[in-house]
């Protein structure tokens, strides 16, 4: 007859190695994961504020985004530092909007030594002509040939971005390509459906109404989109001072027109936009975002929600 205490002992010893042994795996499991969860992301910088916010959405956690030129900056007068060069340096990719809008950063790329993916976020864009002399020149720059680089402001090119954006992630990240598809498909049905709202806020104002007077000439992707007529003291870019020429000039368009309202830009002095008001009797139609998002308290935090921002003054600054 069989030792109890032995076949006692032999079962507490083979229960202790099987517990010993999922025990083990447990941790080996637990190590890979902290592993998977230490591994570095992906370092991406972007030249300005909206460009890092389309990037955002598009990468989500896998990767580590940041831009240049901040909230509430002007990228058409930034100057890149040290640091700068450092940050691009140590990317595994650069985005830049090009059409001459980021100059500053073909030099600053080269300059940093990087070995990074590097991708504008307009390649397949057909970008809109500079408007003529009438207050749509900028000064004599040569800011990025004779287009227009503000094409952000179409809800249609910004899909056009989001396509580059995403394949960028995927050439300087391919074990995130799935992740990288499905959020920039998620991102594009979220830009659909903000065109539509937009169409829907613009669809009570009557075209006569629908001038936008502003400082310089940001939205014109905007307007034919969404059929408004642009005023703007200066041209594409703010490197010039305006002349009191200009300001005069839309002063009388103004006047001429009847338009409702003048609008200030969040990067840009508010006080040619009080002075055309007081001038041509319209009203201060408050602040639109044009080549910059605002801080994140601020109503114009995301690229989606500068949109909507800016649709809806319009249209509470143009309606009866």
């Amino acid at each position: 007859m069989p030792d109890i205490t032995s076949i006692k002992c032999n079962d507490i010893t083979s229960r202790r190695f099987t517990l010993a042994m999922i025990a083990g795996g447990l941790v080996l499991l637990t190590g890979a994961a902290q592993a998977q969860t230490a591994a570095p992301k992906l370092r991406v910088v972007a030249s300005f504020s909206i460009l890092a916010d389309m990037t955002r959405q598009v990468a989500g956690e896998r990767a580590e985004v940041t831009s240049l030129v901040g909230p509430n900056a002007d990228s058409h007068v930034y100057r890149a530092t040290p640091a700068d060069a450092k940050r691009i340096k140590e990317a595994g990719l650069v985005i830049v909007n090009g059409l001459g809008f980021d100059g500053f950063m073909p030099r600053l790329i080269q300059s940093s030594g990087t070995k990074a993916v590097v991708i504008t976020a307009t390649k397949g864009l057909k970008p809109l002509e500079k408007r003529a002399k009438g207050g749509h020149n900028h000064g004599g720059h040569s800011h990025g040939g004779n287009t227009d680089p503000h094409a952000w402001h179409s809800i249609d090119a910004a899909k056009l971005y989001v396509g580059n954006i995403r394949d960028g992630l995927t050439s300087a990240d391919p074990a995130g390509a799935a992740l990288y598809q499905a959020n920039a498909q998620a991102y594009a049905g979220q830009l659909d459906a903000l065109k539509s709202e937009i169409e829907a806020i613009f669809a009570t104002i009557p075209q006569e109404r629908r001038i936008l007077i502003t400082n310089h000439d940001a939205f014109g992707y905007f307007a034919r989109d969404f059929k408004f007529q642009i005023e703007a003291v200066q041209g594409v870019s703010t490197e010039s001072e305006p002349s009191a020429k200009d300001v005069a000039r839309i002063i009388r368009i103004a006047r001429e027109k009847k338009a409702r309202a003048v609008f200030v830009e969040n990067m840009s002095d508010p006080r040619i936009a009080t002075q055309l008001a007081k001038e041509s009797g319209a009203k201060l139609g408050g602040t639109l975002f044009s080549d910059a998002l605002s801080d994140e308290k601020g109503p114009g935090a995301t690229y989606i929600a500068m949109i909507r921002h800016n649709a809806r003054m319009l249209a509470e600054a143009l309606k009866e």
